[in-house]
């Protein structure tokens, strides 16, 4: 991990296209602000958590015979 410091007002650059900028330092808190091409994701850590979580859980399930033909109307 590489751990720097920054002031309000001051930036950070992944790669070539993604910027971290420090919008603002109050307390405890920092406000982050980042600019990324859209399709990168950019999401907080525990929202990512769930997305995979959630991604993990629709990959495991297999639906029944019966139940694609309803999806799909084959028995009409």
């Amino acid at each position: 991990m590489l751990v720097l410091t920054r002031r309000a007002g001051e930036s950070i650059i992944v790669g070539d296209t993604i910027k971290v900028v420090i919008l603002e330092v109050r307390g405890e808190q920092v406000r982050v602000g980042i600019e990324a091409p859209r399709h990168i994701g950019v999401h907080r850590g525990e929202i990512y958590e769930a997305i995979r979580r959630a991604n993990r859980e629709a990959g495991g399930s297999v639906p029944s015979p019966q139940a694609l033909e309803d999806l799909l109307g084959a028995g009409d």
